[in-house]
């Protein structure tokens, strides 16, 4: 359990920020389980939860990063499977790249196909999302049925995503749906394994990426 420090007299956002990643870094040291631009995503997640059982919990599909980064220089739409997701993401860092952060859950046509349908709104928002042009980013961190019904579009001939962010929490097909979508190598895919997850470190993950993407441009 690491020792509290004094109260620090640090009060500019950026500063905590940096002084936290520091925290961060001091109390992963080398060698580290991630490397390179995979330990600024899972330092990122640590930074959002405080929880450093995420270093035993996140997963990388090869080169997922590297394709976030892509589809993010790209434009991509970026879909989120709650508005607690899209407002996790910071339009600022997306915003120079064009890309747009989408969620359907509200929209009145998918409650009305769920309802027909008698499944949940967050399975039926991702057929809507499917439809959408240009290159996607689907971003889950809350509901494993939106997760599964987009696996299962994919093995149904729709189009792949150019990266799936797979973080459902919770105790109902939250494991075991990002179980399945770890044995995926036709996707690109970031994923923490077992109960944990949530919208904000799904949100957190684009926010690491765009990052990333934005270092690239400086």
């Amino acid at each position: 359990m690491p020792h509290t420090s004094p109260i620090q007299p640090i009060f500019a956002p950026d500063a905590i920020e940096a002084a936290s990643l520091a925290i961060i870094d001091s109390e992963v040291p080398e060698p580290r389980p991630y490397d390179g631009p995979r330990w600024d995503v899972v330092r990122r997640l640590i930074h959002t939860t405080a929880d450093f059982e995420l270093l035993d919990l996140v997963r990388f599909s090869e080169g997922s990063v590297r394709e976030g980064i892509r589809a993010i220089e790209a434009g991509a739409t970026i879909v989120t499977d709650t508005e607690m997701a899209r407002c996790a993401i910071p339009p600022r860092r997306l915003a120079p790249f064009g890309c747009a952060v989408r969620c359907f859950m509200n929209d009145p046509e998918v409650a009305a196909a769920a309802k027909a349908a008698g499944s949940t709104r967050a399975a039926l928002a991702v057929d809507f999302a499917l439809d959408l042009p240009g290159p996607l980013i689907f971003v889950i961190g809350n509901a494993p049925t939106a997760l599964l019904r987009l696996l299962s579009r994919i093995d149904g001939g729709a189009s792949a995503p150019a990266l799936v962010v797979g973080m459902p929490v919770g105790f109902v097909n939250a494991a075991q749906s990002k179980a399945l979508l770890m044995t995926r190598a036709d996707l690109a895919w970031i994923a923490i394994a077992g109960r944990k997850g949530g919208s904000a470190l799904a949100g957190a993950t684009i926010n690491a990426l765009a990052i990333l993407a934005g270092a690239k441009t400086a």
